[in-house]
């Protein structure tokens, strides 16, 4: 509370002397205003900028714009995403307006202009020194089958990859991301140019972005986004920690006065779903805008409910089902016949989780006098996550067969909260612009388990289990200045200053659901030399079996809970200071650079650069470069996130599973503590405008060192023949009371090289509009150099970094992917067609038996839209129209009894098959 109370003090002052400021008088100056249509009605926040200046705004509800300028002839550029910019050259004299009406013709073409990259003036894409993708989520929105942002960036943007997990804990509930085949803790994402949040769950199963703690973007409801850019460049000098690969700025909508309702209705139509049929999905999305007062203020809503229903590629389960003891005799036919149920009954749920979410954004501006204005965002979102576990078979010493007559599926529930807010002012003092804000947010992801049970408490057992879960918190203060020097061609200089807070807990779960009751001490014995027990949760000796002999398991089963030695709450502090300057040395030539000091409270400083250069070959080419260092802060997850379970070997038990770095065990094995990792990159690239064609092409070079990874289990050997070293590790383990612990660890050094092509053309067809979208990316990462290990791990580097995690790095997602996309709109109709061509990814395992490489595909999405009256508009569609499918798993070892038909470990595109869908938008 103190923290806030003083986050509060630190705020509120400056903003009130801001404000005072803000109503200085300028000197004596000339208007300019106007309004901006596409023809049939006026275009809400289109962007109005007056070249070589730092005088810009953005159109009201009514298309209008109003800016004060001092007297001269000025050329002003207008641009909309989706429509071609124009710029328009005005004359003003002092005291005196000049009106500018400007109509706005549709487009495809890279002129978007943007600002992230640059804290300076906007530019169009293709003058950009830096690669950035704008993508227009209310048209693609309108088209496409996907209705998560994930999903709809995985299909539309090069070099971003995302696919949903299964059997994966909590990564069934939340996506990881990839930019330029680096980690989803190496992108950095903002909204509206404030930095989110991360989520609290860190990626610990075996899917890709193992070990990492990614951004959540599918906890803003797609209703409320109006576009996304996309920084494909490292810009850590620019915006701090995590924005190695790139950084994703998702702009909210500020239309106001216009009801969008959006439903979206489908599922998965396939030959592969029972009843050919699964994953029924409904989306609805409403937006709405309010205008507040009469100079372009707005308060904009945003919100969507959506419901998806899990998908299920398992078989019937192959192998002996239940089993009768002593001796171990496969009976699975009797007890079939006598259950009257079949082996397709015994199934695991192997695709996509169930999904319930709810969430609501708020996106405003309010204008003040003298070019000031208050701003605010931000939401809240619930969701709820359903997803299965491996079946337990009746026979089994995991289930009590009086509860499961039939043995059961575990489910892992999730309930996630989302709450996050944004305020700020931002105008002008003098010829600076500033920009003063504070930004919060939390998320918080509870753990339950359903349909299972703590076997060590048998028939008492419930089914239902608590199971604790993490929360992450982080408040982030901004006080940002920029402005324009009639230097040179003009020389653009920015600064400012960051303050970040954050918090991690962990919580721990119900004591049902992480103890096991049959455990007890022996404290002496009897009279007839038989052992006196007591119950002891933690005590060595066995005292509950199963049917086949062997202990029956505490815990949940499926997800046990955290024990309350893994219960943390932990908190850090950062401080940073930042200086951006470009310099326009020609119309032709730029120069950036930028310089970042950050310091942590917990590990230390670290200095950060970056430079930039464009040239301009002619009015329609240009040639770019930049050069940059980076870092990535471990994230407090990484430091303090533990998992633990007991194991008893020879009646003795043993602690088992995640440590953190500051553990004993860590300490032992010669774990060090978490730092930075540090980044290098360097990229090159051209652009060009040739008529009806626009063209970026890059190819960039990242090299990343002390990258953090998440080890596989040590464990150590006590007998006669084993070696010298696994017998001073199974001792140091013995001195913790552990006999297998994992870490997180800077273990390796890493390279990635690739490049992005993207290239768009447009034009008029038989009356109509004609758009094609070809993009493209390579990227290959590797390991390089020897894996960092510790002197007394020295022969484990296999475990250190496993092959496994070798191939969730380098293979486990797509390393090119191809997007062509052809759209045509004429009159009522719309059509839409793309493919989209996933490049081989491998089997990540440590097993020579199960190595295997699948093969790339191409996803084809099909859709055609009729408008049934002006407001009212009718899509249907699908997405892989041709129903195509990963390679199966070859070796029948690796399906977990027939249940993982398909790779679980590789993210090349999913595999629920076709999805056909409907939609029906309104505008009124």
């Amino acid at each position: 509370m103190l923290h806030v109370v003083t986050h509060l003090r630190s705020i509120v002052l400056p903003l009130l002397a801001f404000l005072c400021l803000s109503t200085l008088a300028y000197a004596q100056t000339g208007t300019i205003t106007g309004t901006v249509t596409d023809g049939r009605g006026p275009l809400a926040n289109a962007t109005v900028h007056i070249e070589h200046t730092n005088k810009g705004g953005y159109t009201n509800a009514q298309g209008r714009f109003s800016l004060e300028i001092v007297p001269g002839t000025h050329t002003v550029q207008i641009s909309y995403v989706g429509f071609v910019a124009q710029r328009k050259t005005v004359t003003v004299s002092a005291g005196q307006t000049t009106s500018l009406d400007v109509v706005l013709a549709a487009s495809t073409t890279m002129n978007e202009l943007v600002v992230l990259g640059s804290r300076n003036l906007p530019r169009t894409q293709t003058e950009t020194p830096v690669p950035v993708d704008v993508i227009d989520i209310k048209r693609i929105a309108a088209d496409a089958p996907q209705v998560s942002i994930n999903q709809i960036l995985n299909y539309v943007a090069p070099s971003f990859s995302s696919g949903t997990q299964t059997v994966a804990d909590g990564t069934d509930h939340i996506d990881p991301a990839s930019l330029r085949g680096l980690g989803p803790d190496q992108v950095l994402v903002l909204v509206n140019g404030k930095r989110r949040y991360n989520t609290a769950l860190v990626n610990v199963n075996g899917t890709f972005g193992r070990g990492a703690v990614g951004t959540d973007m599918n906890s803003i409801p797609t209703s409320a986004i109006d576009r996304v850019e996309i920084l494909r460049d490292g810009a850590a000098a620019q915006y701090g920690s995590d924005a190695i690969a790139g950084v994703i700025n998702i702009i909210l909508k500020s239309a106001v006065n216009k009801l969008t309702v959006n439903v979206t209705t489908g599922a998965n139509v396939t030959s592969q779903a029972d009843n050919n049929i699964d994953g029924q999905t409904v989306q609805t999305g409403v937006n709405y805008g309010i205008p507040v007062g009469q100079k372009g203020g707005y308060i904009n809503f945003g919100g969507s409910y959506d419901y998806r229903n899990y998908t299920n590629r398992s078989g019937p389960w192959e192998g002996a089902i239940y089993r009768t003891y002593p001796g171990g005799v496969d009976k699975t036919d009797s007890f079939l016949l006598a259950n009257n149920i079949t082996r397709n009954d015994i199934r695991m749920r192997a695709g996509q989780s169930r999904l319930r979410s709810a969430q609501l954004f708020v996106n405003a501006n309010i204008p003040l006098e003298n070019d000031a204005e208050v701003y605010f965002f931000g939401g809240i979102g619930y969701r709820n996550g359903d997803a299965a576990g491996v079946y337990r078979l009746p026979h089994d010493s995991r289930n009590i067969i009086d509860i499961y007559p039939l043995g059961f599926l575990p489910m892992i529930q999730s309930d996630i909260y989302d709450r996050s807010l944004a305020a700020g002012i931002r105008g002008h003092l003098g010829d600076w612009k500033v920009d003063f804000s504070n930004t919060y947010g939390r998320n918080e992801f509870g753990f339950k388990v359903e349909n299972s049970l703590n076997a060590s408490l048998q028939k008492a057992s419930p089914t239902r289990f608590t199971c604790g879960g993490p929360v992450f918190t982080q408040n982030t203060t901004n006080l940002d200045f920029s402005r324009r020097l009639d230097v040179l061609q003009g020389l653009d200089i920015a600064f400012g200053a960051e303050h970040r807070f954050e918090q991690y807990e962990l919580v721990a779960g119900a004591e049902n659901s992480y103890t096991d009751y049959g455990r007890a001490s022996q404290i002496g014995t009897d009279a007839n030399g038989n052992p006196i027990l007591i119950p002891d949760p933690q005590g060595a000796v066995n005292t509950i079996f199963g049917p086949d002999g062997t202990a029956r398991p505490g815990g949940a089963q499926v997800f046990p809970g955290f024990r309350p030695e893994n219960a943390i709450k932990a908190t850090r502090s950062a401080i940073s200071g930042y200086v951006d300057v470009e310099a326009n040395f020609t119309n032709a030539f730029l120069l950036g650079g930028a310089l970042r000091f950050e310091n942590y409270n917990d590990f230390g400083s670290t200095l950060n650069g970056k430079l930039t250069t464009r040239y301009k070959l002619s009015e329609k080419t240009a040639v770019r470069a930049s050069a940059s260092t980076g870092f990535r802060a471990p994230s407090l997850h990484q430091r303090y996130y533990s998992s633990t379970s007991t194991l008893f070997v020879d009646g003795v038990p043993y602690e088992v599973g995640t440590f953190t770095n500051d553990s004993r065990p860590a300490q032992l094995l010669g774990i060090p503590e978490l730092k930075p990792e540090k980044s290098k990159s360097i990229s090159a690239g051209f652009t060009g405008s040739f008529g009806k064609f626009n063209l970026t092409l890059d190819g960039y070079y990242t090299r990343i060192n002390d990258r953090i990874v998440y080890t596989d289990q040590f464990s150590g050997n006590n007998a006669d023949t084993a070696s010298a070293i696994d017998k001073e590790i199974y001792q140091l383990l013995s001195l913790a009371n552990a006999n297998r612990a994992a870490f997180f660890a800077n273990a390796i050094n890493s390279e990635t090289k690739g490049v992005d092509l993207v290239l768009t053309y447009s034009t008029r067809l038989g009356g109509g509009t004609f758009r094609a979208d070809l993009s493209g990316t390579y990227s290959y990462t590797q390991r390089v150099g020897e894996i960092k290990s510790s002197e007394k791990l020295k022969g484990k580097e296999s475990i250190y970094f496993s092959r496994a995690s070798r191939i969730y790095l380098e293979r486990s997602v797509p390393r090119e992917k191809v997007n062509l996309t052809l759209s045509y709109n004429i009159g009522k109709f719309n059509a839409f067609l793309r493919n989209v061509h996933f490049g081989s990814v491998e089997e990540a395992t440590n097993d020579p038996k199960f190595y295997q490489t699948f093969s790339a595909k191409v996803v084809t999405d099909v859709a055609v839209g009729y408008k049934l009256t002006p407001a009212l508009k009718l899509s249907v569609g699908s997405n892989n129209v041709f129903d195509v499918y990963p390679d199966l798993v070859e070796n029948p070892a690796n399906t977990t009894n027939n249940q993982f038909r398909y790779s679980r470990r590789a993210t090349q595109f999913g595999y629920n098959g076709r999805f056909l869908f409907a939609r029906l938008e309104l505008n009124l």
